[in-house]
């Protein structure tokens, strides 16, 4: 099984194939996401520090080309099955946004 690294806060192991969202969620970290896992909003983004989060689907890749200014190490955590060992930084969080975070993606 992988392991998840959330940079600064804990090391988790996940199944595999597991939505990288819901991965993040359920190791207990705060992490911002509104749209319910349909690659509609950025609010979910992480960056990868290390690992391979595999390629974008047409969705994701679609919705991060209308943003600018974004490295190609940010990805949307909704779109990102866990397959290998990852490290991301969690980028947006609810808490600090003062919005809470939407429905929570499907598995």
């Amino acid at each position: 099984m992988p392991s998840l690294t959330i940079d600064g806060e804990k090391t988790v192991v996940v199944d595999a194939g597991k939505k990288l969202v819901l991965a993040i969620e359920d190791a207990g970290i705060d992490l911002l996401h509104r749209c319910g896992g349909n690659a509609r909003c950025t609010t979910c983004r992480v960056e990868i520090l290390d690992g391979d989060p595999g390629a974008m689907n047409d969705a994701e890749k679609a919705r991060l080309e209308r943003e600018t200014g974004l490295t190609p190490a940010i990805r949307l955590s909704c779109q990102i099955t866990v397959e290998g060992d990852l490290t991301v930084r969690v980028l947006n969080r609810s808490s600090t946004s003062g919005t809470p975070a939407g429905p929570r993606p499907m598995d």
